[in-house]
């Protein structure tokens, strides 16, 4: 659907009044999109994760520190081949917040900590809120994006402000939104794909397939995948080294490896108002695709070295002589 809309968007881009009215539904639609997250995470979750600190940190360190720290060093070196759009648009998917139901979703398949994987990747939305627009500010100072007034008040009024009321009303809507969260997530995807058609309009009238090279995609591609395999090695060896067993060790492996489209995109609009939103939320996209495909790979891998390690232990206990 992601690129279904892309291509529509490049071939019937939206403008003039229209667009306006377009972009005001799509504002209500971001906020309804948080208003839901805050609705549909139980306190409960995140109160008992909160007593697993170090594996929580760990991830949280991941995600905003280690993802962004890559990021700038691969920036550095491989700047000339980017456009300063995509390079942005790299640093940017660097300093998002882990997904939500992948992340869960890998580590339950893979067969991890399920109950830390939800209060993980639920926390790690919750304080990307908060930091990811100051990470933006002391990141893209330089160019051209500050930490304004004017950007606090929008996050503050169209991002922040609904998921707090639906933390307000999550003891009585919030069994509902989870019973019904199949059918609410076209909320969530229909919410994505009206701000991709929108900046993706924007960024065709300005002449956006225009300006990138095919040496400059593919470069991008490649730093996607460079940052993802880095990101992913670094979290498997760390998680071993720092002692945590193999169910937590999956655990910071999938939630610390994500980046969530499903709030980046919205995010990116108040960010990088007024900006090329298009081609800075390129890359996330691609690496979106990048680590579904990868991350699903690598689930199925740990599934299968648990299931034989436990086939092994299951024989090894079968055989062992009977104590007399």
């Amino acid at each position: 659907m992601l690129v279904a809309t892309v291509i529509l968007a490049s071939f019937l881009p939206i403008s003039g009044q229209p667009a306006v009215y377009f972009g005001y539904a799509t504002n209500f639609a971001i906020a309804l999109l948080f208003f839901l997250h805050g609705a549909r995470l139980s306190r409960q979750t995140v109160i008992a994760g909160l007593s697993h600190w170090r594996l929580h940190l760990t991830i949280v360190l991941s995600t905003f520190v280690l993802f962004p720290i890559l990021a700038l060093v691969l920036d550095y070196g491989l700047a000339a081949a980017l456009t300063p759009a995509l390079a942005s648009g790299i640093l940017y998917l660097s300093i998002l917040p882990s997904t939500v139901q992948s992340s869960i979703a890998f580590t339950s398949m893979a067969g991890g900590n399920v109950p830390a994987a939800v209060c993980a990747a639920s926390g790690s939305n919750i304080i990307g809120i908060f930091v990811t627009p100051i990470l933006a500010g002391l990141l893209f100072s330089a160019r051209g994006v500050g930490f304004s007034t004017d950007v606090l008040l929008t996050i503050v009024s169209q991002l922040l402000l609904p998921f707090l009321l639906g933390q307000v009303l999550q003891p009585w809507i919030g069994d509902f939104m989870r019973r019904h969260k199949a059918g609410l997530s076209y909320v969530d995807r229909g919410s994505i794909l009206m701000v991709v058609y929108l900046a993706f309009s924007d960024a065709v009238a300005t002449g956006l397939w225009k300006e990138f090279s095919a040496m400059a995609l593919l470069t991008m591609v490649l730093v996607n995948a460079l940052l993802l395999v880095l990101v992913l090695l670094t979290t498997t060896y760390a998680s071993r080294w720092l002692g945590f067993s193999k169910e937590d060790e999956i655990t910071i492996v999938f939630c610390g490896s994500k980046k969530s489209l499903a709030s980046g995109v919205p995010m990116a609009t108040v960010i990088f108002a007024g900006q090329n939103i298009g081609a800075i939320v390129l890359p996330l996209m691609l690496f979106h695709q990048i680590q579904l495909m990868t991350c699903a790979v690598l689930a199925q891998r740990y599934a299968k070295r648990l299931k034989s390690d436990v086939i092994v232990a299951t024989e090894g206990t079968a055989n062992a002589p009977a104590k007399s």
